[in-house]
């Protein structure tokens, strides 16, 4: 019998103690639900809490239970019925303008159910998918001219600065405000948010033309930078860039009063620094080998160093 690695067992736990936990946590909240008008009114609007109970108590309190003691199958039963009940309350809640705080816990409940099963069933994340076809990392074609690269660069600026600080944001709030779950942000928020996302464009802007020139690439995955990029920003900190972005949307999120906006900022971080980054930082490695290795251990990922070694 093959014996599973220890960082695949230690995942599996992992899970089994996410859906413990989320089994304990549903039970409390249909207990809560039942004793508790106010939170029947936030999480699940005017649905009858008899019959959607009849559905969830089997298929998410139950399911989660059975999950946490391992049995795969269960765990993904109570994934896909968490994810299906996370879209059929987020179409209710638009529609209907109640409900708003359950979907957001029904959506968090999904992701990390997601999460969890892949560590019940593989004892990982899958996330090298994430860097496949289009998004597999490959370098920029080296006939291109820095001028291009520079061009390039840019164009890609305008087009996820403009879906992801604008569009999503946008989306985000609307929604914010349909599902009635927005919180006061105080009058000093938006003018602090101004001066962050002046500041963190800037940052943006002079790491974009900096890998672009220097690097001979951009910075997307599919036409990366030929060169090892250690000038400019990148004297400070490893991904300026990334630095950039997470604090565009968390200004973006000021400036609007939007406390889900921050929350996506955050989220996306947390996003690119676990699933995205081990990935990017091990073709960098092996593709600059040492260099990499040595500027890896002299410059920090998020927080600059004043001082380099």
């Amino acid at each position: 019998m093959k014996r599973q690695a220890p960082a695949a067992s230690q995942a599996q736990g992992w899970g089994r103690i996410y859906f413990a936990v989320q089994a304990a946590a549903g039970l409390a909240w249909w207990v809560g639900v039942f004793l508790s008008p106010a939170l029947r009114t936030a999480t699940l609007g005017t649905l009858d809490p008899v019959a959607v109970a009849a559905f969830d108590i089997p298929l998410f309190v139950i399911a989660s239970g059975a999950a946490a003691f391992g049995v795969k199958a269960a765990a993904g039963v109570a994934a896909g019925w968490t994810g299906l009940v996370a879209i059929a309350l987020t179409v209710y809640a638009t529609i209907t303008t109640e409900a708003g705080w359950g979907v957001l816990i029904m959506v968090a409940a999904a992701a990390c159910s997601v999460v969890a099963l892949f560590f019940v069933v593989q004892g990982r994340v899958p996330t090298e998918l994430m860097v496949r076809g289009p998004f597999a990392f490959r370098p920029a074609p080296t006939r291109r001219g820095i001028a291009a690269n520079v061009g390039a660069t840019m164009g890609q600026l305008i087009f996820f600065w403009g879906f992801f600080l604008v569009v999503l944001p946008s989306v985000i709030w609307w929604l914010e405000q349909r599902w009635d779950v927005s919180v006061p942000f105080p009058s000093a928020a938006a003018p602090a948010g101004l001066v962050v996302l002046v500041l963190a464009s800037s940052l943006g802007i002079a790491s974009a033309v900096t890998m672009s020139s220097a690097g001979r690439g951009t910075p997307l995955p599919s036409a990366m930078p030929n060169r090892l990029v250690i000038a400019g920003p990148y004297r400070w900190v490893r991904n300026p860039m990334a630095v950039a972005g997470i604090s565009q949307g968390a200004a973006v999120g000021l400036m609007l009063g939007s406390w889900l906006v921050v929350a996506y900022a955050v989220l996306g971080s947390l996003l690119w620094n676990y699933a995205v980054r081990p990935h990017e930082e091990a073709d960098l490695e092996r593709r600059f080998g040492t260099d990499f290795e040595r500027y890896r251990d002299s410059v920090r990922c998020w927080i600059p160093r004043l001082r380099r070694n």
